[in-house]
């Protein structure tokens, strides 16, 4: 979702939130994995400094997790660009279906990040309801394409790495800049950066070690070793 296009146009902000509302429901249900617990486990036990992630779903904080920056926003709410007031999606989701309760029945395929595309391609009808508060335009509060991380986070991001002997890139690409920049970074301090992740990355040529392996084996095996060796 491109940022101005959800702002300037009544039609895309209907398609949205026609397809968010279908996909809300399991995207709200989903679980950590055991990659999630095992990063949950190496901060308790003192061997992480904190995480810096690019997803939007809380598994993280879901799995334990205390120390987490939410690089590119939560989708669990919802923000007013008018007042800036939040609300949570849960809530959000109510209003939603109380304006179109003819759309939950809709048949729908689900897709990334709270998406669903659905059988039906026209919108037109689809009403979505102002800001509680003050009228204005509700958006999530995650980063769209085109929009930039808010000072504040990009900062507490930054500040993680600084405070961090390596950096550990566990399941990204890295192909966003927002995350490719906190690997350079950490390459310019001279912090050693290793990837878990079966595909290649944007930062391949900057990496001390990349493991290959997919990261819900590889972080229980970590965490099992260093049980052993601790």
């Amino acid at each position: 979702m491109l940022y101005p296009d959800f702002v300037a146009s009544p039609e895309v902000r209907r398609r949205y939130w026609a397809r968010s509302s279908l996909g809300w429901p399991g995207f709200a249900a989903a679980q950590p994995n055991p990659a999630h617990h095992g990063l949950a486990t190496l901060e308790h036990r003192g061997l992480l400094t904190g995480i810096v992630t690019q997803n939007v779903d809380r598994l993280h904080q879901q799995a334990g997790s205390q120390a987490v920056v939410d690089l590119h926003g939560r989708l669990d709410q919802v923000r007013c660009l008018g007042c800036d007031v939040r609300l949570a999606r849960t809530d959000w989701q109510v209003e939603l279906l109380r304006a179109n309760p003819a759309w939950s029945r809709a048949p729908a395929q689900a897709a990334p990040d709270g998406d669903a595309i659905p059988a039906a391609t026209d919108f037109a009808e689809f009403r979505v309801p102002g800001c509680p508060d003050c009228g204005g335009i509700v958006k999530p509060d995650v980063v769209f394409y085109g929009e930039a991380v808010p000072a504040g986070v990009a900062s507490a991001a930054r500040g993680l790495i600084e405070q961090a002997d390596a950096l550990v890139v566990v399941g990204s690409s890295l192909m966003v800049y927002s995350g490719f920049r906190l690997v350079r970074d950490a390459v310019a301090a001279g912090k050693p950066v290793v990837a878990i992740n079966l595909g290649r990355t944007r930062a391949d040529d900057l990496l001390t070690h990349h493991w290959r392996q997919d990261c819900a084996r590889a972080l229980p095996a970590l965490v099992a070793r260093l049980a052993v060796q601790g």
